[in-house]
């Protein structure tokens, strides 16, 4: 079991920075590959972002690319949404997600949400223009 407890959102205006935590429980959190997503008011929820779980391998979808970076401590159990540059359209809630499988080969990254199974319960981010 893995337990994710997303925090750092905020209200911002357009062109800020933001730093998003996602804080784990337990002492496999090195053996998930982690994942970002958000769902914005009326919207669907959708993939943002997703680093492996040893060898820091990253992936972001374009809206994002060169805007936003995944990092991860394992020493601290915890993964972390560097937003810079923000804009209105980034405004969403956020949510931080583990891997269904544990022990993925290095590397790996998770890119579809059915392939998620813990969940944190997410963090508000809004962009004011």
């Amino acid at each position: 079991q893995v337990q994710l407890v997303e925090s750092g959102g905020g209200l911002v205006q357009a062109g800020d920075s933001l730093r998003l935590s996602c804080a784990a429980s337990g002492r496999t959190f090195s053996s998930y590959a982690m994942g970002w997503f958000r769902q914005a008011p009326g919207k669907e929820r959708e993939f943002v972002g997703a680093i492996s779980r040893t060898d820091d391998s990253t992936y972001y979808v374009d809206s994002v690319k060169g805007r936003f970076t995944i990092s991860r401590d394992n020493a601290k159990n915890t993964v972390y949404l560097q937003m810079n540059s923000l804009k209105p359209e980034d405004t969403a809630v956020y949510y931080c997600a583990a891997s269904r499988t544990a022990a993925l080969p290095s590397g790996t990254l998770v890119v579809s949400d059915r392939e998620y199974k813990y969940w944190g319960q997410g963090t508000q981010v809004i962009v004011s223009s």
